[in-house]
């Protein structure tokens, strides 16, 4: 192959790696993207799922609240319960006390009481007349006992009506707030959960990313393998005509070496001067120059 011709080649080849290069950066910018879309939907997937993370654990918390009211109010109810048994039963037991109810008012009995006392202590009676007043106050203090023991029953009655009411109160107040809290934990969950589907979306457009990023790498080998081929191809032409050319330089230096030693003899055999460098020609030649 001429000198011509490789440098032809060479620059056939220097084209195509231009070409090749062009295409490989196309690939390589393409990877890059590729690369930093996959890296930003990465970033956003962790944000995410740092979200849905801590919505879980607020929901959490909300659960444990729901479940500490519910407690409360199964708790409140069984108290209820217990209390109206209670009334019911004491209800029960005030009706057959008032079945035994005297006659007379409280007011009357403990008005006649008070002024046999009164006579017991400030008149001088005999000892008979003093045992019936004794008795007597016996029978009405017997008598009077039933009214004591019904307002007992009563105050027992109205005390447990009023836990009642404050534990009915109480239960629809944790009624109340469970059921916010049970829409409190509903509403973040559901945002917990657009979340975890935000994030899988994303990492599946990221994973997308990612194999196309890969894709563009595989692509690039074989043009880096084949840039690889032509660069060593141009360089070993390169060395092809630099050798070329040192061996026509060479021929050249040899030819005009044999010419100025031909003119040298000639000059000789004329017996005209030499210059110098005709004369060092010679002398390397082993020429004796002054024959």
């Amino acid at each position: 192959m001429s000198r011509l011709d490789r440098i032809q080649m060479i620059e056939e080849l220097t084209q195509k790696l231009s070409e090749l290069r062009d295409q490989k950066n196309r690939l390589n910018d393409e990877a890059q993207e590729c690369a930093e879309k996959r890296n930003n939907l990465n970033d956003k997937v962790k944000d995410l799922r740092t979200e849905a993370s801590a919505l879980r654990a607020e929901r959490d918390k909300v659960n444990e609240r729901v479940k500490e009211l519910k407690q409360m109010r199964n708790e409140g109810s069984t108290k209820i319960h217990q209390k109206i048994e209670t009334i019911g039963k004491l209800n029960q037991e005030r009706k057959i006390l008032a079945e035994k109810k005297p006659q007379r008012s409280h007011q009357s009995l403990q008005k006649e009481v008070d002024s046999i006392d009164w006579k017991i202590q400030t008149t001088s009676l005999s000892l008979q007349e003093d045992k019936e007043l004794v008795e007597k106050v016996k029978q009405l203090e017997s008598q009077l006992n039933i009214y004591r023991k019904l307002e007992q029953l009563n105050q027992k009655i109205l005390e447990l009506r009023v836990g009642v009411k404050n534990l009915k109160n109480e239960n629809e107040s944790n009624h109340k707030e469970l059921t916010e809290d049970a829409k409190k934990s509903q509403d973040i969950h559901a945002k917990m959960l657009e979340r975890i589907d935000e994030s899988k979306k994303l990492k599946a457009e990221a994973d997308s990313m990612h194999k196309q990023y890969l894709e563009s790498r595989e692509k690039s080998k074989p043009l880096q393998d084949e840039l690889n081929s032509l660069s060593n191809h141009i360089r070993q032409l390169r060395v092809e005509i630099q050798a070329e050319e040192e061996k026509e330089k060479k021929q050249d230096q040899d030819m005009l070496r044999e010419t100025l030693e031909k003119q040298a003899r000639e000059k000789l055999k004329r017996g005209e001067k030499l210059s110098w460098e005709e004369f060092q020609l010679l002398a390397e030649k082993g020429l004796d120059a002054q024959d």
